[in-house]
């Protein structure tokens, strides 16, 4: 049996252990479902290699690959580019020409790979500034570019397959694997260097605590391959032997969960926000005793504990809910799903709970780039689950908490460093221990519970600590708030600046006939929506201490959005750039 060691090994593992399994890889090409077997992605992946020396690619050249969305093609050209002993650097297809321009430049990129004519058209505006791009290539078919199918005949010839062997026998697990440009909430993107060691040992240690059944499992996979999160994950898969499925966009999910019926698939917390608040809106206009029981099964799952923690007759009533409500919610999302992997930020406890209830666990892990990424995640066996947390730390990687609260993570899973950066790699890893820049602490049987980012932490002028996160994961708890941001640093209370949801509002004001106008900017300047929404602020409130409360808001007209400047590609709030965009609302709020 194949010892993997290298990112490259996990497919030939696959074939041996699996016999080839005939859905190894599958997209969706011009509405039909294309299927590439385990053995096909091998030979392609050795077809990219062969073209990709006949190029004259060295080891250590930089190949970069931008795709809008997840693709068979990506992971071909992945194993195709690692075998050769170069490294693949995926760049978000959502950033900036300019971070464009600087990845490409700062990694010495010497040959590009794109999904589609929009990604393509961005590279080509900023291409005459990359001295050192000799050439795009494109996965679809794009007039005046060339496709990456030239490679594949140009590999055909099979007569230089040994030296592509000798470039994979002369790759070392302790070698450069990839280059990932973290989407930073301030400054320019760092570039992680994440070793074949680094990744290989995180899927290893991290697939005791995934409850697959190998060979006979099926995945649907939509989150952003160019984060490691998702990335890992796909290794984790091949290691199993689960089929998989490549979502067509992130708005035909829901489509294609009902045709591929999945049995798993991986998440951001905000996406299961969204998906709650769907089930939640469609069970607010059931009428009679089906609104009766979809509110009491919602209610019997925001208590559920696991183990049967609640006693005989909560369990017995969560068995009739399973059977009547809950059993729809699965229905909806494929039929066949029994667990969701949660990464990237904080998920809310209410959402653990209910999803659970409903026998769909979201399973929290906590990590980083840098870690390549899992730290820790939950396990629904065993006892290794509780709501909450981030699970327990997973085998080979050891994590100690610091006097100040930080989390410090030392283990093969923590990467070389910042590319060209010695001083901020200096500074992120000191005695052998990654500073993670989170803030977290271990109960007494040992789960892992993050309270917030150390940066993120402000203090009031009163020399009050407030903990921004856990008050707006509360906050988005409100189906009017979409959107949230706690301000008050070295203010004398905290304030937030709010995203409504702008659909529920407009369907809140049409069921109680209020004119709230048509555009955003007339719904957040409307004193019954203002009123509203301090409504939910000051029920909310109550979970906090006094300090902590949230004195006073200001509603923003504009959608949050990645492409706004307001989230990093990975969701998260760029606290500074944010700040800037509302300046006169913070005037408007302290002075």
């Amino acid at each position: 049996m194949t010892s993997i060691t290298r990112l490259f090994d996990f497919p030939y593992y696959q074939q041996e252990k699996f016999n080839s399994i005939p859905d190894a890889l599958v997209s969706k090409q011009n509405g039909v479902w294309v299927k590439t077997s385990t053995q096909e992605y091998i030979a392609k992946a050795n077809t990219i290699s062969r073209a990709l020396l006949k190029m004259d690619i060295q080891k250590n050249d930089k190949i970069a690959v931008i795709s809008t969305n997840n693709r068979t093609e990506w992971h071909i050209m992945d194993i195709g580019i690692l075998q050769t002993g170069a490294q693949n650097v995926p760049i978000y297809p959502t950033i900036s020409e300019d971070d464009y321009e600087y990845i490409l430049n700062h990694c010495g990129a010497t040959y590009c790979f794109v999904s589609d004519a929009e990604v393509l058209r961005k590279v080509n505006l900023i291409k005459h500034k990359v001295p050192n791009l000799k050439e795009v290539f494109s996965f679809d078919t794009i007039e005046g570019c060339k496709n990456w199918n030239e490679l594949l005949t140009l590999g055909e010839d099979q007569s230089n397959q040994d030296q592509v062997e000798d470039r994979k026998n002369n790759v070392t697990t302790e070698d450069l694997a990839t280059i990932i440009y973290t989407s930073g909430t301030t400054g320019r993107p760092k570039g992680v260097m994440l070793s074949h060691k680094n990744i290989v040992s995180n899927v290893l240690n991290s697939a005791t605590r995934i409850p697959f059944s190998p060979g006979e499992t099926r995945s649907l996979s939509f989150l952003p391959i160019c984060h490691i999160f998702e990335r890992m994950i796909l290794y984790l898969y091949q290691y199993y032997g689960v089929s998989v499925y490549f979502g067509e966009s992130i708005e035909k999910i829901s489509d294609n969960l009902k045709e591929i019926k999945p049995n798993v698939i991986t998440a951001v917390p905000r996406l299961l926000e969204k998906v709650y608040d769907k089930i939640y809106a469609k069970g607010a206009e059931l009428t009679g005793i089906k609104r009766a029981l979809f509110f009491w099964a919602i209610d019997l799952g925001l208590r559920y504990e696991p183990y049967g923690a609640n006693g005989a007759w909560y369990e017995f009533q969560l068995k009739i809910a399973r059977k009547l409500i809950f059993s729809k919610w699965k229905e909806g999302l494929g039929g066949n799903l029994d667990l969701m992997v949660s990464g990237s930020a904080a998920l809310q406890s209410r959402l653990s709970r209910v999803f659970a209830a409903a026998e769909i666990p979201v399973m929290e892990g906590y990590g980083l780039t840098e870690t390549s990424p899992v730290i820790s995640v939950n396990d629904m066996r065993n006892k290794g689950f509780k709501v909450g947390t981030v699970g327990k730390v997973i085998d080979g990687v050891e994590v100690k908490i610091a006097e100040d609260g930080e989390i410090l993570c030392k283990g093969p899973n923590v990467m070389m460093g910042y590319y060209k950066d010695e001083e901020k790699t200096a500074e992120a890893i000191q005695n052998g221990y990654f500073h993670t820049g989170d803030i977290g602490e271990f109960d007494k049987e040992g789960f892992l519970k993050i309270t917030d980012r150390k940066k993120e932490m402000f203090k009031t002028s009163g020399g009050k600590y407030i903990a921004p996160q856990i008050i707006e994961n509360t906050m988005k708890q409100s189906r009017f708030i979409e959107q949230i941001m706690v301000i008050g640093d070295g203010q004398k209370m905290p304030a937030a600046f709010i995203q409504p949801n702008f659909d529920f509002v407009k369907e809140w004001a049409s069921l109680h006939k209020i004119d709230i106008g048509t555009t955003n900017e007339e719904m957040v300047s409307n004193t019954k929506v203002i009123e509203r929404i301090q409504e939910e602020v000051n029920e909310l409130n109550e979970k906090f201490g006094n300090w902590e409360k949230i004195k006073r808001f200001e509603l923003t007209p504009d959608a949050w959005s990645i492409e706004g400047g307001h989230l990093t590609p990975t969701l998260k709030l760029k606290r500074k750039i944010v700040m800037e965009m509302y300046k006169k609302l913070f005037d408007k709020i302290y002075n």
